[in-house]
C-alpha cells in the first residue's frame, strides 16, 4: 500500500534551482487527458491545471482527448513539441498500453521513451462497484454468481488494456471466473452507464465511487489495495479474500515530452512542487475521495518503474482479450 504520509512528506523539500528560461511559460500551456471528463485522470487535471495558473500567471487549458483507453492523448503528447507548453496527465495505463498493442502484433502509437515524468499527484487503490439495487451484497455473491453465468456479467472499463480493464481481468483471472467486458470512451461515460444499468459492475478510483455511494445509487464489494480504504472501511480487499496478486491502483501523474529541455523540466518540477500544497487543491482532491499523494520525478520515476512491472505481468497472465 502506498503510504500517504511518505508521499505527503515529499512536499516539504527545498525548492528545485533556479531555472534558466525564467520567462517560461509566455504563453497558455495545454494539459492533455487522454479520455473524457469525469473519470480520475480529468478530476486530477482541472485542480492541477487552476493551481498552475496562478503560479505561472498563463491559462493553463484541459483538454480531453479520449479514445482508445487513453491511447489516443497519449501519443499526442508524445509527438509534441518538447517545450513544456504541451503537457499530460496520465493514468497507469500509460504503459500497458504499448505492451498490450504488441501482444498482438501491432505497433504500439507510442513508447514510453517518448515521455519524462515529472510528478505523482494521486494514487488509490480500485475498487469495484455494483448498482445499490444489484442481487449482490457481499463479493462472494458477486463471484459466485459469475461462476454460475459465466460470461453474463456485464463490466464497463475505459477501454480494452486501459486502468479498469486490468484491474477487472487481474481479478477475474484469479478468481476463475469469466465476465462480459464492454469498454467505453473513458471512466466518465463507463460510470454514466453503471448508473443507468447498462452495465452490472465497474472497477474505478475511491473518489469517482464516493458521491454515488453516499447517495445510494452504488454499493462496493472489494478492493484492489493491499489495505482497506479509509473511507470505506468496511469493505474487504481481494488479497483479505486470498486473492494475494490482485493488487491494482489508480494514479495520475503529470508528464511532458521525452526531449523537453532540462530547464523547463526544472521548472516544471517546482511548480508541481507548489501546486500539490494549494490549499484549493488540497481540498479539490479530499472532496473527491482522492488524496495529494505527491512524488517529485525521482521518486514518481521510482513508483512508476515498481507498478509498471506489476502491470505487465499481469497484462502477460491475462493475454490476449478481444
Amino acid at each position: 500500500m502506498i503510504d500517504r504520509r511518505t508521499l505527503l512528506g515529499a512536499t516539504a523539500l527545498a525548492p528545485l534551482g533556479a531555472v534558466a528560461q525564467e520567462s517560461w511559460p509566455n504563453r497558455a500551456v495545454t494539459m492533455v487527458v487522454g479520455f473524457p471528463p469525469g473519470g480520475q485522470a480529468d478530476l486530477a487535471a482541472r485542480p492541477v491545471a487552476a493551481a498552475l495558473e496562478k503560479i505561472w500567471r498563463q491559462p493553463v487549458v484541459v483538454q480531453n482527448r479520449g479514445g482508445a483507453a487513453g491511447a489516443l492523448g497519449n501519443a499526442h503528447v508524445a509527438r509534441s513539441a518538447p517545450d513544456g507548453t504541451t503537457l499530460l496527465m496520465a493514468l497507469s495505463s500509460i504503459a500497458v498500453i504499448p505492451a498490450a498493442e504488441r501482444l498482438f502484433g501491432r505497433t504500439p502509437p507510442y513508447s514510453m521513451d517518448q515521455f519524462t515524468p515529472i510528478a505523482l499527484v494521486n494514487a488509490d487503490p480500485t475498487m469495484l462497484a455494483v448498482p445499490a439495487n444489484a442481487p449482490w451484497r457481499t463479493l462472494e455473491d458477486f463471484l459466485d454468481a459469475a461462476r454460475r453465468a459465466p460470461g453474463t456479467i456485464p463490466y464497463g472499463s475505459s477501454g480494452t488494456y486501459g486502468t479498469l480493464h486490468v484491474a477487472m481481468e487481474m481479478l477475474a483471472a484469479a478468481a476463475g471466473i469469466r465476465l462480459l467486458h464492454v469498454p467505453f470512451g473513458g471512466a466518465g461515460p463507463a460510470i454514466t452507464a453503471l448508473l443507468s444499468g447498462q452495465i452490472s459492475a465497474l472497477a474505478s478510483a475511491p473518489g469517482t465511487l464516493t458521491q454515488h455511494v453516499a447517495s445510494g445509487r452504488l454499493r462496493v464489494l472489494g478492493c484492489w489495495g493491499k489495505d482497506r480504504v479509509a473511507a470505506f472501511p468496511d469493505v474487504p480487499t481481494f488479497m483479505e479474500r486470498g486473492f494475494s496478486e490482485v493488487e491494482f491502483y489508480i494514479w495520475a501523474g503529470l508528464f511532458a515530452p521525452a526531449a523537453t529541455p532540462a530547464p523547463i523540466v526544472m521548472a516544471l518540477r517546482g511548480a508541481m512542487r507548489q501546486a500539490v500544497q494549494d490549499p484549493d487543491l488540497v481540498r479539490a482532491f479530499t472532496t473527491a475521495g482522492a488524496p495529494v499523494a505527491y512524488l517529485d520525478q525521482p521518486d514518481f520515476q521510482r513508483f512508476f518503474d515498481a507498478d509498471t512491472a506489476r502491470l505487465l505481468a499481469a497484462v502477460q497472465r491475462i493475454g490476449r482479450v478481444e
